[in-house]
């Protein structure tokens, strides 16, 4: 019985390690869908009636999935950063055209002072901007 606990408690502390080894799973990208659901709950202050919530979700859905289309189809060709950088450019600011048009004034400022940059992936606090050299 004691041999069995203790292999328990070595086992237990060998999956912790690993885990923790691997980052504890933080770090790892969300989804495509994990992306539109976070974002499409990140605009509840803007108070959206019914038909332009719908209309927003339709272009922030388009928008996540044309932009991971486009950012797996350049990693396979080698994940060129400066052509990344671009496509997301292209792609946020059609999106906020898009946006622009549904919103009001003040619902497209909160929308860019506010919630867009909240979107933004947010590094640990020193960490490098290149990601870490991994």
């Amino acid at each position: 019985m004691k041999k069995q606990l203790v292999l328990a408690a070595i086992a237990a502390m060998f999956s912790i390690t690993a885990v923790n080894a691997q980052g504890g799973g933080g770090g790892q990208r969300m989804t495509p869908e994990e992306r539109i659901k976070f974002t499409i709950e990140k605009m509840a202050p803007l108070n959206l009636d019914a038909d332009t919530k719908t209309k927003a979700d339709v272009i922030i859905t388009d928008f996540v999935n044309g932009q991971q289309k486009a950012m797996d189809e350049i990693r396979a060709a080698g994940g060129d950063r400066d052509a990344m950088m671009a496509k997301r450019k292209e792609f946020s600011d059609a999106r906020d055209a898009k946006l622009k048009l549904i919103f009001t004034e003040a619902q497209m400022k909160q929308w860019k002072d506010e919630i867009e940059p909240s979107l933004r992936p947010q590094r640990p606090a020193g960490a490098p901007a290149g990601g870490g050299g991994k």
